[in-house]
C-alpha cells in the first residue's frame, strides 16, 4: 500500500519565490527517485507564504531514504533557512473505496 506524505511549510516572505523555484527544480530528481509515485506543490489561499507538498510514495521507508538523501545533499538545511517555522511532516495510508 502506498503512503501519502504532506510536507507543510511556512516560508519567510522574502524567500517564497526562491523556494517555489527550488522545489520546482528539485521535483525532477524527486520524481526520478526510487519509490516516488507523484509529487506536487500547493500554495495557501489565505496565506501565500504557506506551501504544502503532496507526495505519493510506494512505502514510508522509500520516503525516509529519500529524505535522508536530501539531508545528505544539503537541501534540507537550505530549506530550513528559508522557513519561518519548522516544517511539518504528516503521513497517511491511502484508502480506496
Amino acid at each position: 500500500m502506498s503512503v501519502t506524505v504532506l510536507l507543510e511549510v511556512t516560508v519567510k516572505p522574502e524567500c517564497i519565490d526562491e523556494l517555489i523555484a527550488m522545489f520546482a527544480e528539485n521535483f525532477k530528481e524527486t520524481r526520478a527517485y526510487d519509490g516516488c509515485l507523484e509529487v506536487y506543490m500547493n500554495r495557501g489561499h489565505d496565506n501565500p507564504n504557506e506551501l504544502v507538498l503532496v507526495e505519493q510514495w510506494e512505502t514510508r521507508p522509500h520516503y525516509e531514504r529519500y529524505l535522508a538523501w536530501r539531508t545528505e545533499t544539503g537541501v534540507s538545511e537550505k530549506l530550513a533557512g528559508m522557513l519561518s517555522a519548522p516544517a511539518v511532516f504528516r503521513y497517511f495510508d491511502r484508502l480506496d473505496g
